[in-house]
């Protein structure tokens, strides 16, 4: 199964498994799951870690590099995926976290994450 990863997921995944639970490490160490990251992770760390803040201090090109080179799967983003942002509720208002919601509702990827307010959306949307 495919699964769209959440940044903190992401994170956490590859640098402080412990913080994951044990559902998000189980989906996670499946080998018969896909996993895929978002460029709209990448932008956030990036932003984040340019301004310098403690929970993001991985630099982005190199956590991309990493992932890549650890099978995962990178999930375009599209003009699609930007436009339907409208026809979600404003539930949360992080433009990262509503990107990626949409691009897993779009897809029909599960997203997997550890945020409550992101767990309150309908649609493929997984809290683990």
């Amino acid at each position: 199964m495919k699964f769209l990863l959440d940044t903190h997921i992401l994170l956490w995944a590859a640098a402080e498994p412990h913080r994951l639970s044990r559902n998000a490490r189980a989906l996670i160490e499946d080998s018969e799951n896909e996993l895929l990251f978002s460029p709209v992770s990448i932008w956030e760390i990036a932003i984040k870690y340019g301004l310098g803040r403690k929970d993001f201090q991985v630099e982005p090109r190199v956590f991309r590099r990493a992932l890549l080179d650890q099978d995962y799967i990178e999930l375009p983003l599209t003009g699609a995926h930007a436009a339907s942002i409208d026809t979600l509720p404003t539930i949360h208002k992080d433009p990262f976290d509503r990107l990626l919601i949409a691009q897993a509702t779009v897809e029909g990827i599960p997203l997997l994450t550890s945020d409550i307010q992101v767990a309150r959306y309908a649609g493929p949307v997984r809290k683990v």
